[in-house]
This record gives C-alpha cells, structure tokens and sequence, in this order.
C-alpha cells in the first residue's frame, strides 16, 4: 500500500508540478475514482490560476498604457476584455463577474488623462 507521501508526489508528478502543492493538504484516497477526481482537479485548479493571473496582468497593462498615454492602449484594453470574456466562457470565472470587471476596466480607461 502506498504511503500518503507516495500518493502526495503521484500526484504532483501527474499534474506536472515537481514541488509541494502550494501547501496544500493532499487527500489520500482509497477509491480509484476519487484519486482520479483529484488529480483532474488538481490540474484544474493551476490551470484557472494561470489564467485568473493573465486576466490580472492584462488588465494592469491596459491601464498603464492608458495612463501613460501609449498609442498600444486601446488594443491593450481590447486584449484585456478578450481574455476576460475565454476566461467567463471557460467557467473560470463567473459572467457576472467578467461583466462586472470589464465595466470597470472600461470606466477606469476612460477616466485616465489623454
């Protein structure tokens, strides 16, 4: 029988991940399916952090170019919608929260000084 270790690394290697996972507790499983279920949602959830991160990124670059006037800042904010709107078609975030967020983004756009 594998140790909880064993399982922990299994896991992580499945994922693609060498290191600890973010200090998470790894549940330790007897049922084959739930171990699956796991491992799908361990890749999941590092999947919809990268993309939560590049929403974040984009939307920061849309607005720094907005305020320093670049002539990149309008694509800047369409690239930032575009990913917010994969992003809500995903699922990974809520289209509530995609709506929300774009209105934001776009009011704080056009506040900033041409």
């Amino acid at each position: 029988m594998p140790r909880c270790d064993d399982r922990a690394a299994a896991v992580a290697s499945t994922v693609g991940l060498d290191g600890p996972l973010d200090d998470r507790q790894v549940s330790v499983a007897n049922i084959k399916s739930q171990i699956k279920r796991n491992r799908q949602n361990e890749k999941r959830r590092v999947r919809n952090r990268a993309v939560r991160s590049e929403i974040n990124t984009r939307t920061k670059a849309a607005l720094d170019a907005a305020e320093h006037g670049d002539e990149t800042a309008d694509e800047s904010l369409r690239l930032a919608v575009q990913r917010i709107d994969k992003a809500a078609a995903k699922g990974v975030i809520h289209k509530n929260t995609a709506a929300r967020r774009k209105s934001r983004l776009a009011r704080q756009f056009l506040r900033q000084p041409d």
